[in-house]
């Protein structure tokens, strides 16, 4: 059923990246809002037309369950909409165009099916799924959905409103990246400048919702969750956003030594602020579990996952160190790395990368969630000396490299900076042999860190042990070897 999830996924939202949401001023934006509210269109109208034709006995089930989902599907909709509306009607006169309009009725529309989704929670909540009236809403909501969905189908095809009726100016990087060439960078522009990449924030706002509403939970039951494990959670989250959309993530789309800054962020100090803020830890305390025995609820699915074999398979040490450090050469050594530069899709599929094979690796190394495989701190350590030669090997690799590694994709841009693509590229290899080596060895002392604290609680909890034996008046194997061992060493002591 994921895998269906998923291929459906892809073939949806494949397209969009050639709209014309790509030629917006606001590109980034315009596709990630545009894929957000596809996909909530999608379960949501994809999920009401099983409903319909679904048997009453297994529509009463389904219901209460599509009724979470479809409230999530809203809220997306809703809110993607509206930010992909503002994307191309951000100036006065346009609200007066046909496209304006358009987007008006498709508002109306949307807060009526919310109209209907709330009825429809009432019915649920008073028994009355398998009723004809119930019946009737689901089908009046339909279709009032497809109606709404032909609206978006009818502004798919509509060009938007010109800022005084004249064209935008495409030069080369626009027409390349979806984004203006930005100035020279300078210390100001890097720190305050904001290229919204609408993927990432959509993901980090509900990674972050998530966050916040599992603290409020056990705080409301008088569980305490760690301020630090927040704060590094907020950490991470932020220098993802920065490295996508900040003024970092917009001048790593035009210079090979900003990439590498951004690669370093996304795949090394980002992910150790994720993963101690133990995000999976909170939400196995805070999802909720299934409403009966046949459904898993989010508890349950992310239980399954934990256990899976494909997981225990990519938290084996070896395999975490080959994503993190073996992917670096297939990237950059390859025609890979030119290729996924030129589109966004293949520059939002790198980030992702960066991102999974950083969490996946320091999960295994220092992560404070469950892991389905104890790896021994001394194991530990080793893999990060190893990732740390590795990845100093890469760089020197790549400072060495006298060819360009783009495939031609900076010299395409033709940018009035940093003109030197050599120079350009040995400056990006040395700024991540620096930059790799700070995290992996904050990671080393992070692991010395536990190891010295899992062996206290070792200790405590031997001597708990060895105290309840002795008050029960049972012998306790650990003292009686203890015993045996100060003999030995009286003996010792006695012939000398």
């Amino acid at each position: 059923t994921i895998t269906l999830l998923l291929i459906g996924i892809i073939g949806i939202i494949t397209p969009i990246f050639q709209s014309h949401g790509s030629q917006s001023g606001l590109h980034g934006l315009a596709i990630g809002s545009l894929i957000f509210h596809v996909l909530g269109i999608s379960i949501w109208v994809g999920g009401l037309i099983s409903l319909f034709f679904m048997a009453e006995e297994v529509r009463f089930i389904a219901l209460p369950r599509f009724s979470s989902v479809a409230l999530w599907a809203a809220l997306i909709v809703t809110a993607s909409g509206a930010t992909n509306a503002w994307t191309r009607l951000n100036f006065i006169s346009a609200w007066s165009s046909k496209y304006a309009y358009i987007v008006i009725a498709k508002i109306v529309l949307t807060a009526v099916l919310i109209g209907f989704g709330y009825k429809q929670r009432k019915f649920i909540l008073n028994n009355l799924t398998g009723s004809t009236k119930m019946v009737r809403l689901i089908l009046n909501e339909l279709l009032i959905m497809l109606v709404a969905t032909a609206l978006g189908a009818w502004l798919a095809r509509s060009a938007p409103p010109l800022v005084n009726g004249v064209e935008p100016n495409v030069d080369r990087s626009l027409s390349i990246t979806g984004i203006q060439m930005p100035a020279a960078p300078t210390l100001s522009n890097l720190l305050w400048g904001y290229e919204a990449d609408g993927i990432f924030i959509g993901l980090l706002v509900v990674a972050t919702l998530l966050y916040i509403r599992g603290v409020v939970i056990l705080h409301k039951v008088g569980v305490k969750w760690p301020v630090g494990r927040t704060i590094s959670f907020a950490l991470g989250i932020a220098a993802i956003d920065y490295a996508t959309s900040g003024g970092l993530g917009l001048y790593s789309h035009f210079a090979f030594s900003f990439h590498m800054i951004a690669h370093m962020i996304l795949g090394m100090v980002a992910p150790i602020g994720i993963i101690l803020g133990a995000p999976i830890t909170l939400a196995l305390r805070t999802f909720p579990s299934g409403r009966d025995e046949n459904e898993r609820g989010m508890k349950g699915l992310l239980v399954a996952i934990l256990h899976s074999k494909p997981l225990a398979l990519l938290t084996h040490p070896i395999v975490a160190l080959a994503f993190f450090d073996g992917s670096l050469f297939i990237m950059y050594f390859t025609s890979l790395f030119g290729n996924l530069m030129t589109g966004h899709s293949g520059h939002l599929l790198m980030n992702i990368h960066f991102i999974l094979a950083g969490m996946l690796f320091f999960h295994v190394i220092v992560g404070i969630d469950p892991n389905p495989r104890k790896v021994p701190h001394l194991v530990r350590i080793i893999v990060l000396f190893a990732a740390m030669s590795i990845h100093a090997f890469f760089s020197i690799a790549l400072m060495s490299s006298s060819a360009l590694l783009d495939g031609g994709y900076f010299a395409s841009l033709q940018r009035p900076w940093f003109i030197d693509l050599i120079a350009d590229q040995k400056l990006g290899g040395s700024i991540g042999w620096a930059m790799g080596e700070i995290p992996i060895v904050i990671a080393l002392i992070a692991t010395f860190i536990q190891w010295v604290r899992d062996d206290a609680r070792e200790a405590k909890r031997l001597d708990r042990n060895s105290d309840r034996l002795l008050s029960e008046g049972k012998p306790d194997a650990l003292v009686e070897y203890n015993q045996y061992l100060a003999k030995l060493a009286e003996n010792d002591r006695r012939k000398n």
